[in-house]
């Protein structure tokens, strides 16, 4: 069975499946970092009458609150604090329990938090950031435990495809939430963001509920010939049972700490970008809530479409032996990791005109994608049966040096005006070259010997 002939495929349509879902959670995620602009965009005194009873209408519509720069860093990365801690548990326990359930509940739960997110700002900054901390917990496990399905569903020559097609969504996600966000925001009034995107969550869970199953071999609707291909190309790599995590030898492995620290800088790059590029866009542009919003989501919208290109790539690199999948894996992590570095610097230093700015602008967002088919598929070349595990890893240290990240943004914004989008992008920069110089000395993309299915290692 060739590439062409998965594209009719169930798996395709999982694959699909999967990309909405992301699609989703990355709106419900991505939604406050627009509205922030909004939510804080008054010089109004809180507490003082207002006579004019349009701007009170508008105040009700649209309620404000006096945050300061360091404030809101907290509460945009608040998200974080909760998918912090849930990644590794999440990752270990996806090879346990049910994928299908744990997926669908926590999509849920990601809606439901973001519904509430509108009376927690009303309580108060406290309420809010733990509100959406409570969401990060949901998110994480959406993030981490989906990965463990194309253990079962992905066929070996086909996994830079389906993945980077099922991630590619929270990429296109942001896209269409940063679109339609400043649209809602005037019309509407920013609460209405969390409802009208919390109640899609909602009905796209059980959408989820109903079409997935954990097992191409359980699945009533997938093709004989199909579920006969899917098994017969991972018998090697798929474990029936779940054997006793190789921790210290994980631990010693240097292939495991290159995608660990990979996966560092492409979450600090992206987590930053994502976060504070609204608001880059709102200090240096000074455009209306709107075009901020379409500005905003431009850039996600080229990555949504480089992260599909560079599936189509890799798989036709390896089918075509065109070059080894070690050498794919580099290459295409030095493009997601050197490439926002460079376009990051030309921001700052190259940008002479509006235009300049925002083609730079998505650059730096688009290119970080090409990562998805390099340091973050690799943990599945080299122990695809620890995958969900080792992805949960990756993402534990990921969340770690976005929140870190984005902390430390909003402090340089509130202390140095004058040249702190120099210094954030420059910070960017450094993590990126010396995570990815690691990264190509230490990465393999071959099974691990504590990875074998013959192993029977314990802690």
């Amino acid at each position: 069975m060739d590439l062409v002939s998965s594209f009719p495929s169930f798996r395709f349509g999982l694959s699909l499946l999967l990309l909405s879902c992301n699609v989703a959670a990355r709106a419900l995620a991505t939604c406050l970092n627009l509205t922030m602009v909004s939510m804080v965009n008054s010089t109004d005194p809180q507490g003082l009458p207002n006579n004019s009873s349009k701007k009170l209408l508008d105040n009700i519509k649209n309620p404000v609150y006096n945050w300061s720069p360091d404030i809101q860093g907290i509460i945009l990365s608040s998200g974080f604090f909760g998918m912090i801690f849930i990644q590794i548990p999440a990752g270990y326990l996806s090879g346990i329990f049910s994928v299908k359930k744990m997926v669908g509940s926590a999509l849920f739960f990601c809606s439901l938090f973001s519904m509430l997110t509108p009376l927690a700002a009303g309580l108060g900054d406290t309420s809010v950031i733990v509100c959406r901390a409570a969401y990060g917990v949901a998110q994480g496990i959406a993030g981490t435990a989906q990965h463990e399905i194309w253990v079962k569903w992905a066929p070996p020559l086909e996994r830079g495809q389906l993945t980077s097609m099922s991630q590619s969504g929270s990429l296109l996600g942001s896209f269409i939430v940063l679109l339609v966000t400043g649209l809602i925001c005037e019309s509407l009034g920013w609460p209405m963001v969390f409802y009208i995107f919390g109640a899609c969550g909602c009905a796209l869970c059980l959408l989820w509920f109903v079409l997935f199953y954990d097992d191409p071999k359980d699945h009533p609707c997938i093709s004989i010939s199909e579920k006969e291909y899917i098994t017969s190309s991972l018998a090697q790599q798929v474990s029936s049972s779940r054997q006793y995590l190789p921790i210290k030898a994980m631990l010693k492995s240097l292939p495991v700490w290159a995608i660990i620290l990979g996966g560092f800088a492409y979450f600090c790059t992206n987590s930053l970008l994502l976060l504070y590029t609204p608001m880059f866009i709102n200090s240096v542009l000074h455009v209306t809530i709107t075009k901020n919003g379409l500005l905003s989501g431009l850039p996600h919208l080229f990555a949504w479409i480089c992260s599909i290109l560079s599936g189509q790539m890799t798989d036709f690199f390896l089918t075509r032996n065109i070059l080894r999948l070690i050498t794919i894996r580099k290459l295409f992590t030095t493009l997601g990791l050197l490439l926002p570095a460079i376009f990051s610097l030309c921001i700052v230093y190259l940008s002479f005109s509006f235009y300049s700015t925002v083609i730079f602008l998505i650059l730096a967002n688009a290119t970080v994608s090409f990562a998805l088919c390099g340091v973050l598929i690799n943990a599945l070349d080299i122990a695809p049966r620890y995958y969900g595990f080792l992805r949960g890893i990756t993402c534990f240290f990921g969340m770690i040096g976005g929140l870190i990240s984005s902390i430390l943004t909003g402090w340089i914004l509130s202390q140095d005006p004058e040249s702190s989008w120099f210094k954030v992008f420059f910070m960017l920069a450094a993590i990126n070259v010396i995570s990815l110089i690691f990264y190509l000395v230490f990465a393999k993309a071959e099974i691990q010997d504590w990875a074998e299915e013959r192993q029977d290692t314990r802690l």
